[in-house]
């Protein structure tokens, strides 16, 4: 019977009596008492008063209440006995699990995100200014650069001043977009905004080669107001494969070079627009400085639209720009001074478009070549029409 035998536990403690000692009872309970000991005088010795107030509640979850240490975090020193010092500092020193919470991964990827509550917004006078200046030097500037400097600094077989300046552009524009979407006092869209970032890289560097061609053909005698067949020194090329070509450049500069250029452009403005709202009046003010850029920064903004032909997709940022006032207005929002800024620039925008369609209502030639509803002829047209033809005239008296 002896190896037989089976080992029988201990009979239950009568209730009140201690608790038997043996291998059995060494277990969870017997290891976390030291602990559970330690805490109680912790928290007796540092006697945190009640009731406490409510923490905040968990965004997503409202009946969750995040479990806090600020007792522990800043305790008062001085009723902490030297005995438990250590043992506060040691619990003090342990860094928050990554799903609490007050954990920094929670607060940096949490559904609200902290700046979104200590940013404050102020006019950015120097990412304004910045803009504008290189605007009109690198992109209004480039023809006239091309134009000014002797023909023998840049042979035509050479990229141009205004091809330097282009390639200036397409790096300086990019970084200065996301730095505006940097100090947005909103968390927006990074992802779309890095996509059209690229995009906008991509067709800026399109329409550079095509735009250079294009602007050294006029030393040959190319006439931006006629179209690529009616050009006297294109139609009579041969084969006549070769007028395809050059259409094909012309596409790849006013179309494709174009849309991949200024749709991304604008859907940032509008993406750095939406985060422009705040509910205190008093932020809704324009600087000073702010009025003085405004003039430069909508005169290059009808620029654009005017050289780029791109009125549709200027129009519909407008409208989309004035719906979401509108309805961030239902809302107790309004817009701070950078979304002032960039909304009175549109609108004197478009009272410059209208000024010049209607100056221009009545010119034949440029009808001929703008024909269809929107009727908006650009700039460097009516300069190779009428301006070369003033000097031209200038020169034979």
């Amino acid at each position: 019977m002896q190896g037989s035998a089976r080992r029988r536990p201990h009979p239950a403690a009568a209730p009140g009596s201690p608790q038997p000692a043996g291998p059995l009872y060494q277990g969870r309970a017997a290891r976390l008492v030291p602990v559970a000991t330690a805490l109680s005088r912790i928290s007796r010795l540092t006697r945190v008063p009640h009731p406490r107030p409510d923490p905040p509640t968990h965004p997503q979850h409202p009946q969750f209440i995040p479990v806090t240490a600020d007792f522990l975090q800043k305790p008062s020193s001085s009723r902490v006995p030297p005995a438990l010092s250590k043992e506060l500092q040691l619990f003090q020193a342990t860094p928050p699990h990554p799903g609490c919470p007050s954990s920094p991964a929670v607060a940096r990827h949490g559904a609200v995100k902290s700046e979104d509550t200590f940013k404050t917004p102020q006019f950015h006078f120097d990412l304004w200014f910045y803009f504008t200046l290189q605007n009109w030097v690198l992109d209004f500037g480039r023809p006239i650069a091309m134009i000014i400097l002797p023909l023998e600094w840049f042979p035509l077989n050479k990229p141009s001043a205004g091809d330097y300046f282009h390639m200036a552009y397409n790096v300086i524009t990019p970084f200065l977009l996301l730095k505006l979407i940097e100090r947005s006092p909103k968390t927006l869209p990074r992802s779309m905004v890095y996509v059209s970032i690229i995009v906008f890289v991509m067709g800026a560097s399109i329409h550079l080669v095509g735009d250079s061609v294009n602007h050294r053909l006029i030393f040959s005698g190319y006439q931006h107001h006629l179209s690529v067949r009616e050009n006297p020194i294109i139609k009579n090329l041969k084969p006549e494969t070769l007028i395809d070509s050059f259409e094909l450049l012309y596409y790849y500069d006013e179309y494709l070079g174009h849309s991949m250029w200024y749709i991304p452009f604008f859907l940032i403005l509008f993406i750095y627009f939406t985060g422009c709202f705040t509910p205190v009046e008093e932020e809704s003010r324009m600087p000073l400085a702010a009025l003085l850029l405004m003039g430069p920064s909508s005169l290059y903004y009808w620029y654009l639209v005017t050289e780029g032909q791109i009125f549709i997709l200027y129009i519909f940022t407008f409208f989309a720009m004035m719906a979401l006032v509108m309805h961030q207005k239902r809302k107790g929002l309004v817009l701070d001074s950078n979304g002032l800024f960039l909304f009175y620039s549109f609108i004197i925008t478009l009272v410059l478009i209208a000024v010049w369609v209607i100056w221009l209502w009545n010119d034949k030639i440029l009808r001929k070549k703008y024909p269809g509803v929107i009727y908006i002829p650009e700039p460097w047209a009516f300069y190779t029409l009428h301006m070369n033809n003033l000097h031209a005239a200038k020169e034979s008296l």
